[in-house]
């Protein structure tokens, strides 16, 4: 079914507050809600809202952090202070915009957060201001590495956005795992089978059964390489602080902050050739046109371009019931 993007936005700052986020950690919550689903993202849209309203409820998210930020040449050092990590990140946008005004490039390390969700709203948010960015971030270990066959490395995803000009940013946003756990999550809560490949059981044996591989581990993109990958993100995550994520607590039960860290690098590319967003769009362009090349963070023609979103009637629904949960508890009682 369509619903308007106001509608739905609505709706899920309407949900996190009723499951105790301050104001402002809401309409960040839902403003990255909406960018997953724009992009064509609802494995990290509003289907992983719910995620974020458990976490909430359980205290797994403090909905009323208040980011501590420091500024030590180029770096800008966030404590998130166990809440989301929307919040820490869009009250440095501004400065990590002066530092790369004035530098020509600026770090933000951020620790002590839930999960980052779709990465690539944080990348993506910087290129529309104009940076080259490079983005991070662990998660609690869900990847099997190595013969063992347990979780030892979060999904690890890596964002990269660059500005192009007139043109929406080039944008890359992926995982270090085949395919994300919500994902995995949510073919078997369908019953479906999920490709081989993608997962091993809980002993170690691979699976294309969606209900055993949520019980086990996945895998990593390419093999060694995707784990590679994983460990770079694992890295820098565990520069801005962030747990280790074989360290890190579930992120769908209990009531423990996973604590993960993300580092962005921002590069102003004024610094180098101030007309390279627009060179940049021109060649991605060329290779769109002439080669066939699908770029990465160009959106579809279609509802998003008419302020629509397409959403399943019965996740309409239940966003609906969440954020009108307390009036629901109450009507009940009287």
């Amino acid at each position: 079914m369509l619903q308007p993007v106001a509608v739905v936005e609505r709706l899920c700052i309407q949900a996190a507050q009723e499951a105790g986020a301050a104001e402002a950690a809401a309409a960040a919550l839902a403003d990255a809600i909406i960018h997953a689903e724009l992009r064509g993202r609802s494995s990290v849209g509003v289907s992983h809202l719910f995620d974020y309203l458990a976490g909430l409820e359980s205290g797994a998210i403090n909905g009323a952090a208040v980011p501590l930020i420091s500024v030590r040449g180029g770096i800008i050092a966030c404590d998130a202070g166990k809440g989301i990590p929307h919040t820490g990140f869009l009250e440095a946008v501004d400065t990590i915009l002066d530092v790369a005004g004035t530098h020509g490039c600026a770090v933000f390390l951020q620790n002590n957060s839930y999960t980052c969700g779709e990465l690539g709203y944080f990348t993506d948010r910087l290129a529309e201001a104009g940076l080259v960015s490079l983005a991070a971030a662990n998660s609690p270990a869900l990847m099997a590495v190595g013969s063992s066959g347990r979780r030892v490395l979060g999904t690890n995803p890596i964002s990269f956005a660059a500005p192009t000009g007139a043109q929406q940013p080039f944008l890359i946003d992926q995982a270090s795992t085949e395919t994300a756990f919500v994902a995995v999550r949510e073919a078997a809560a369908a019953g479906r089978a999920i490709p081989a490949g993608w997962a091993v059981d809980s002993q170690g044996e691979p699976t294309t059964d969606s209900r055993a591989a949520v019980e086990g581990s996945l895998l990593p993109y390419g093999g060694h390489k995707g784990a590679n990958m994983a460990l770079v993100a694992e890295v820098l995550a565990g520069l801005a602080g962030g747990l280790w994520s074989v360290d890190a607590p579930s992120f769908t039960e209990g009531s423990a902050s996973p604590e993960i860290g993300m580092t962005v690098l921002a590069i102003n590319p004024r610094f180098a050739d101030a007309a390279f967003p627009l060179r940049l769009g021109a060649h991605l362009d060329r290779l769109s046109r002439d080669y066939q090349v699908r770029i990465p963070g160009r959106r579809p023609e279609g509802t998003a371009g008419k302020g629509e979103l397409e959403i399943d009637s019965g996740l309409f629904e239940k966003l609906q019931s969440a954020a009108q949960k307390n009036t629901n508890r109450k009507s009940g009682q009287a």
